[in-house]
């Protein structure tokens, strides 16, 4: 903190699935703090408009706010877009990272960073921080070298890779999770097909309200000066595949869901098969919290009353 003023912390990406949940956390549990929130496509009052791709706009926006603490969870984020449009991907996950980590080393902020299991490719789980990474798409490789860019140019930043994230939704598409659940009420039409679901890859959702507390904790540590650095992870520890998941979804929906198991992988961006994290480091600082992905989606599923006609 510079000269007694409030502990600082911009929250870059505060409008998206993970966003959302760490702005609400902090504005719950950390009221001490000064939080600066920005979006992209959402901006309003409460979120400053920037897109990351402006590097301009990121300097300035940064010597502006002279944060203590950056969390970037602004990304692309979905693998097909990434296969497509391999400029964007790398312009979202790995210039702006760049940019960031410049700016934040000028002005001695800490940053934290999201990335990704599919830095990995799946083959020898579960993988620690320093296992050596080998992403199968583009997604896990424009993260990976995001990881690089912003590691190296602000070796006192940390990354926090992730796995499938699922959690309130604006619409059912937003995470991979809740995207189940329109094909899932769908089929229990008789008119309509059944729903086919990968039963080939293994997952671990995590909660993004979990994920929120991880972060916070992250942070705290940081403010008293105890700063994490390199490489964290953090994960559920339930494995389940897309099917495992839509079967949990159609037995918290009560509904009689006609669901197929496909067993070999038909993606056309390829994906690997099981990238569980080993959650250790932060495990071993008392940060963390896990909540049972039924008792979550139950939860979640409750506040969205709406769904497609049957």
């Amino acid at each position: 903190m510079r000269g007694g003023e409030r502990f600082t912390v911009a929250l870059i990406g505060a409008s998206g699935l993970l966003g959302r949940a760490v702005a609400a956390e902090l504005a719950q549990n950390a009221k001490e703090w000064r939080i600066v929130r920005t979006a992209h496509r959402r901006g309003d009052a409460d979120n400053v408009s920037l897109d990351i791709r402006d590097h301009h706009a990121v300097r300035t926006f940064l010597r502006d706010t002279t944060p203590d603490a950056i969390v970037v969870a602004a990304a692309e984020r979905r693998p097909d877009v990434c296969e497509n449009d391999p400029a964007l991907a790398r312009a979202l996950n790995v210039d702006a990272l760049r940019t960031i980590a410049d700016e934040a080393r000028t002005l001695g902020a800490w940053v934290l960073s999201m990335s990704t299991d599919y830095v990995f490719d799946g083959t020898h789980p579960p993988y620690l921080p320093d296992d050596a990474p080998a992403p199968l798409n583009a997604y896990g490789q424009s993260k990976l070298d995001g990881e690089r860019a912003l590691l190296y140019g602000d070796p006192k930043s940390c990354v926090l890779r992730l796995p499938l994230l699922y959690g309130p939704v604006v619409d059912w598409s937003e995470s991979a999770v809740t995207s189940l659940t329109p094909a899932i009420v769908e089929s229990v039409n008789s008119a309509n097909p059944p729903a086919t679901m990968d039963a080939w890859a293994t997952r671990y959702p995590t909660y993004t309200p979990d994920v929120a507390i991880v972060i916070r904790g992250m942070i705290e540590h940081h403010a008293r000066g105890a700063t994490i650095s390199g490489i964290t992870q953090w994960s559920g520890d339930e494995p389940m595949t897309k099917f495992d998941i839509a079967e949990r979804i159609a037995k918290v929906l009560n509904v009689d869901a006609k669901l197929v198991a496909q067993r070999t992988p038909t993606d056309s961006t390829p994906r690997p098969r099981d990238c569980h994290l080993d959650s250790a480091r932060l495990e071993s600082l008392g940060i963390g919290r896990r909540t049972r992905f039924d008792t979550a989606i139950a939860h979640l599923l409750a506040h969205y009353p709406a769904l497609p006609s049957q």
